[in-house]
């Protein structure tokens, strides 16, 4: 899926939502245990219930992960689940890798040819061999972290000097790809920079977390982030897949996602001719 596809979907379905499917097996409903794979039966659940709401999916893979193969099996089955049922949907593996270049070829191999991701977080710290095997695949995204939201970010991503480092990855990385291949990472809870960020990369994709539990406000995502080919997704996971912890916890879960993608359409009317 290429950046136009992608806009084409924004378009289509009046949405630039990313559901985060951070599955937590100590969050879910307790009545799903009496299924085999209470994850993938969890998820099955949401994604019925939020598919026409949203363009992306982004699964974090840490939360498949520590349960070991049973986990992964989990998240291979969610994957197929969406490629089968919503192919027009943009998947994203939320893994941050980031490794030498011969790794990071078997990491693109597990995720782009064995797991049918369209894209992946990569942490960009090692460089450009770090990243481009991601960027040989067709249709195939590395999505490089660069402004987050956590509480630790300025540790590093601030420098207090006259160009930030975060300032510096874009700058270094925008060449390695195109805007068809590379997107960035920029957490809602530092919105007002996206108004600076879009001066080095007015074109490119950005998947912003933080709306929602975190705090982000996304009209403020949406005033400074947001290009003429809509240019942002913005990923929202606890306050949609955990709106209720009752058999009815997917009904609510739409309607969390219902009343974002109202605010979207509303947003892209005013910001998309």
């Amino acid at each position: 899926m290429n950046s136009e596809m992608l806009f084409e979907n924004i378009k289509k379905k009046k949405s630039f939502l990313c559901i985060g499917l951070d599955t937590d097996i100590n969050k879910i409903p307790q009545f799903f245990f009496k299924y085999q794979d209470p994850i993938f039966e969890f998820n099955k659940q949401i994604i019925d219930a939020t598919h026409d709401l949203c363009v992306a999916y982004k699964p974090n893979t840490a939360f498949y992960e520590q349960l070991g193969a049973k986990g992964w099996l989990s998240l291979e089955k969610t994957v197929n689940y969406i490629k089968t049922k919503h192919p027009d949907i943009f998947l994203i593996a939320d893994a941050k890798r980031g490794d030498i270049g011969n790794t990071c070829n078997m990491y693109a191999k597990a995720f782009f040819e064995n797991m049918k991701f369209d894209a992946i977080t990569v942490a960009p710290y090692m460089g450009e061999d770090s990243v481009k095997p991601f960027l040989l695949y067709k249709d195939k995204w590395a999505i490089l972290l660069a402004l987050t939201s956590n509480k630790s970010a300025r540790d590093f991503q601030f420098d207090n000097t006259e160009t930030n480092l975060y300032e510096k990855v874009i700058s270094k990385s925008k060449n390695w790809g195109t805007k068809d291949n590379l997107m960035y990472v920029v957490g809602a809870t530092k919105a007002e920079m996206l108004k600076d960020i879009r001066k080095i990369i007015p074109n490119h994709f950005l998947l912003v977390p933080g709306i929602g539990a975190q705090g982000g406000s996304l009209s403020e995502v949406a005033k400074y982030g947001m290009n003429s080919k809509c240019g942002i997704l913005v990923n929202s996971s606890r306050s949609i897949i955990y709106a209720n912890n009752t058999p009815d916890f997917a009904i609510y879960s739409r309607k969390k996602a219902s009343e974002l993608k109202t605010e979207m359409e509303k947003l892209l009317s005013k910001h998309i001719n």
